[in-house]
């Protein structure tokens, strides 16, 4: 693999070397930061669904969170009576 030799401010050194983890070169902290994010790679899907099929993907996404809030709610007062024993 070809290697560049490239000139950064000792500040800008700093900031490279906090960001990277113990087995990682620079080079690969370099790539992990200038990734495209998620929400690039999720704008990319904006729009997609339209009308009713997108009405319904988003209720479904409703439902979803309703029951885990329940579920979640159900399990607090679970360990609440057990803890009040």
């Amino acid at each position: 693999m070809a290697t560049k030799t490239i000139s950064i401010t000792e500040n800008a050194y700093k900031r490279l070397a906090n960001l990277k983890n113990e087995n990682e070169s620079f080079s690969m902290v370099i790539e992990r930061v200038t990734k495209k994010s998620d929400f690039e790679n999720l704008k990319k899907l904006y729009g997609i669904l339209k009308g009713k099929a997108g009405k319904e993907f988003e209720k479904s996404i409703l439902d979803a969170r309703k029951s885990r809030e329940r579920l979640r709610d159900k399990r607090i007062k679970e360990q609440l009576v057990q803890w009040r024993g």
